[in-house]
């Protein structure tokens, strides 16, 4: 007769595979799964993301109770900025003179490539940095870096109320205060549809369906590879940064269906962006009556070279230029610009009270 500690032993070694072959489905619900086996995805990447949905109750926004305690507080709503950065922030110091005086209306992530020696900026940006990974221009690495920030902003604070995804060449064209007001034109609203399906703000998110290389752009990773998930009446396209409501933040983070699609590798890497597809054809076939379909970051592409915008630089900064950049054909404001050169930092300093934030 075997003794009953061994038996339990020898129980315990035999169960392991067992373990090892069902840990999946129990970690992780069908939800966060693509079909029967974990994908590619990390599994901290799952499970920061099982994290940020399960803190929202799996919907748009946090629970009745949770609400009900934060309108009891008379809290107001908050903008989650979010930089992915594959360098150093060097226009911090601008925007340190942004975020001065309203502390208690933002939060700052950065995304920072931990394969690049990147400095540190202090003031408002101190201990900011989230777990990141290494990324590449025109690959899925863009889009997994975005929906980490995206969950660590949801998980992290129940008012951050809407996403804005920023570069770190990317400066604003108004002040704060302006900014704030011009998405919450009202915080009590805003705060009364906490976590609503029925909120009354929308995304500001370009989505494209126009675009004269978009059917290039859909077959990149092979004339059949989307299907059927994504259709090529349904592919879009857009800018790669955004302003997402919390909803819209809970769909991008909690989608599994379409990211199979938007990580494959591409045939031809030319019109391959996947950053700038995934999200438009995500929330146009989720929701395109709660997105304005138009970006609220001016970007100039009259003079764009092997994918990249046109970078401004010093000789091109003046008053008339932030006044130019706000402006957009349709009845939305600009609020960011990008690209600059880090040498446009001082002339943007030098005009950020007389000018930038003097709206």
């Amino acid at each position: 007769m075997f003794s009953s500690p061994i038996i339990v032993c020898f129980t315990l070694f035999l169960s392991l595979p067992i373990v090892y072959f069902f840990a999946p489905e129990i970690l992780f619900p069908d939800n966060l799964r693509f079909g029967s086996t974990i994908a590619d995805d990390d599994l901290d990447d799952l499970a920061l993301f099982h994290r940020a949905v399960a803190s929202v109750g799996g919907g748009a926004g946090h629970s009745i109770s949770t609400v009900s305690r934060l309108a009891t507080k008379n809290p107001k709503p908050k903008i989650a900025f979010l930089f992915l950065t594959n360098s150093n922030l060097t226009f911090a110091p601008l925007w340190e003179k942004f975020f001065h005086g309203n502390q208690k209306l933002f939060n700052i992530y950065i995304h920072s490539d931990p394969s690049v020696s990147i400095t540190a900026p202090g003031g408002v940006f101190s201990h900011r940095f989230i777990r990141s990974k290494s990324t590449q221009r025109a690959s899925p690495t863009l889009i997994s870096a975005a929906r980490r920030l995206l969950a660590t902003a949801l998980i992290d604070d129940p008012l951050n109320q809407y996403f804005a995804l920023v570069s770190q060449h990317c400066i604003p064209l108004h002040s704060f205060r302006f900014v704030y007001r011009y998405l919450f034109k009202d915080s009590v609203t805003a705060l009364a549809n906490f976590g609503s399906e029925k909120s009354q703000y929308r995304s500001f998110i370009e989505i494209l369906s126009e675009e004269p290389n978009l059917f290039d752009r859909y077959v990149a990773r092979g004339e059949t590879a989307m299907l059927p998930e994504v259709p090529f009446e349904q592919f879009r396209v857009g800018s790669q940064f955004f302003i997402l409501t919390r909803r819209h933040a809970v769909v991008v983070v909690k989608e599994r269906k379409l990211w199979r699609k938007f990580k494959l590798p591409c045939v031809s890497e030319e019109p391959c962006y996947p950053e700038e597809h995934y999200f438009p054809t995500l929330l146009s076939m989720e929701d395109p009556d709660g997105c304005s379909h138009f970006t609220l970051t001016r970007v100039n592409w009259t003079a764009c070279w092997d994918g990249h915008p046109h970078l401004y630089t010093l000789p091109e900064v003046s008053p008339e230029l932030v006044y130019q950049l706000r402006k957009s054909n349709s009845s939305y404001s600009h609020l960011f610009a990008r690209k600059f050169s880090p040498e446009t930092l001082t002339p943007l300093i030098d005009m950020a009270d007389d000018v930038i934030f003097r709206d």
